[in-house]
């Protein structure tokens, strides 16, 4: 009889064992299934193939593993974005960052910060013809460029122009609409248009301009110190889910990486997001802003991430034609204590 009761109890003791190890791996499994962190990110303009490093790492799972639950929306421009942000309606954002110090500049601005440079590079170009006698910055004078409202590339014009050299007075502006830039260029009725390289210099190869007749004139390869696009953090957001902020960059990082190793999947998977997107412009896009506008020299040699003293030099450029309030420093502006470790923000 005790052998008996004692096969009962070694049973009941080997199924409340069974028991107690499927209770502990459903809950591991459910706790890595889950996200627990939902993120609301925007983007400061429509899409393109330029946030494809975005997308790969929501499609490949980068965000999944960091245990963050990502959803995409888009506002219109980078004014709305941080307003949105310092609301906390999103946890993060993608903001031209050259937004992000003008914004720093009010005495009643919400101390946003960026936590992660994308652009390395300004993407700030005059695209030109060459066959109306322009070849390089200088070039431009006496010739008339076409100027969206409120272009961003334009606000750091004046700065360009001194250091260079250039006679302002003599450069002639041609206000006009979005919609219109390339096709009034394209039509001869303007010498040059300003705008952001990848964007205006793809889409008039696009409309039959030949590529031979075109020049970018890159601000960065004209002195210009800025940055480009950088992702923003709420600050309570990233001062109480700092682990979060960490694990999206890392996760981003990835897609950076995964980009630059198969562009064509990246391009693909940015097209698809887009009405009508065609697969072969957008993956054109993104191979140019991977050259000029990621891939720099400065992130070959030092990886991913940005330099305080130059960010100091292009608030210095910025001011030159922006009165600030208060002037940020750029601690004030950048926040690099979510960055990984330098050997980790390499491109491979």
């Amino acid at each position: 009889m005790s052998g008996y009761k004692t096969i009962v109890l070694r049973g009941l003791l080997g199924l409340a064992i069974s028991l107690a190890a499927l209770t502990t791996r459903d809950v591991v499994a459910a706790e890595t299934a889950a996200p627990s962190t939902a993120i609301h990110f925007t983007f400061d303009r429509s899409i393109d193939a330029s946030m494809a490093p975005f997308f790969l790492a929501a499609k490949d799972g980068g965000f999944g593993t960091e245990r963050l639950n990502v959803t995409f929306n888009i506002a219109a421009g980078s004014p709305e974005t941080l307003a949105r942000v310092a609301k906390g309606d999103s946890e993060l954002a993608l903001v031209d960052i050259n937004e992000l110090i003008r914004f720093r500049g009010k005495d009643d601005a919400a101390p946003l910060k960026a936590v992660f440079v994308l652009f390395n590079r300004a993407p700030y170009a005059i695209i030109a013809r060459r066959s109306r006698g322009i070849h390089l910055l200088p070039d431009l004078d006496g010739k008339t460029v076409g100027v969206v409202d409120g272009d961003l590339s334009m606000r750091l014009w004046p700065a360009l122009a001194q250091q260079n050299g250039i006679n302002t007075p003599n450069v002639k502006f041609h206000k006009m609409s979005a919609a219109v830039r390339e096709p009034i260029l394209s039509a001869g009725q303007v010498d040059a248009v300003a705008g952001f390289s990848y964007l205006s210099a793809v889409n008039l190869r696009d409309r039959g301009v030949p590529g031979a007749d075109l020049v970018v004139l890159r601000f960065a390869d004209y002195g210009c110190e800025a940055y480009g696009f950088a992702v923003v953090a709420n600050p309570a957001f990233a001062a109480t889910k700092p682990d979060a902020v960490k694990g999206f960059v890392r996760a981003l990082i990835a897609g950076i990486n995964a980009s630059v190793k198969e562009p064509a999947r990246a391009a693909n998977e940015a097209a698809g997001r887009i009405d009508d997107g065609d697969r072969d412009r957008e993956l054109e896009r993104l191979r140019t802003v991977l050259v000029d506008n990621i891939l720099t020299d400065e992130v070959r040699r030092n990886g991913l991430g940005g330099d305080p003293a130059r960010l100091e030099r292009s608030i210095d450029q910025i001011a030159q034609d922006f009165k600030f309030h208060k002037k940020p420093a750029a601690g004030d502006i950048f926040d690099d204590r979510f960055l990984p470790p330098v050997a980790r923000r390499q491109i491979n």
